[in-house]
């Protein structure tokens, strides 16, 4: 395959620890949610990294798949949620995705279908297939 693109990011703590890119320009403080909920602590979770990175790639093939299939709209919006969940097969942790998208001037119906398609081609779609539950939802 041609590489395209590669990242690097190290982190050091884990997720009460510090991720920085090889280039710098990320570095942020990793903390845990119940940390940061109960003691103001400043920082990100792994979660919201995950929900960030995954909401802007599939925005962005969703924008391709309409571009692609020559659809004029006006602007599509993605957010993800990223919910941790217990995992009772090893005791450890699962994570599960609501992704609520809307492609404004569009019908919901045409957005479904291209929302859905964008679902098939974006890369963190492909990376998760079969092992993380992603629920789509359109929006108006």
């Amino acid at each position: 395959m041609k590489v395209l693109y590669e990242s690097t990011v190290t982190n050091t703590g884990g997720r009460s620890g510090r991720a920085v890119s090889d280039d710098g320009n990320l570095a942020l403080d990793i903390v845990r949610p119940a940390e940061q909920k109960e003691k103001g602590l400043p920082g990100t979770n792994p979660e919201q990294l995950f929900a960030a990175g995954y909401s802007s790639c599939f925005n962005g093939a969703l924008g391709r798949v309409l571009r692609l299939n020559g659809v004029r709209y006006e602007s599509s919006t993605v957010t993800a949620t990223v919910t941790l969940y217990e995992d009772p097969e090893d005791n450890g942790f699962r994570i599960g995705v609501k992704m609520r998208a809307s492609v404004k001037g569009l019908s919901r119906e045409e957005a479904k279908k291209y929302i859905e398609l964008a679902h098939t081609v974006c890369p963190y779609s492909k990376a998760i297939k079969g092992n993380v539950e992603v629920e789509l939802e359109v929006l108006e």
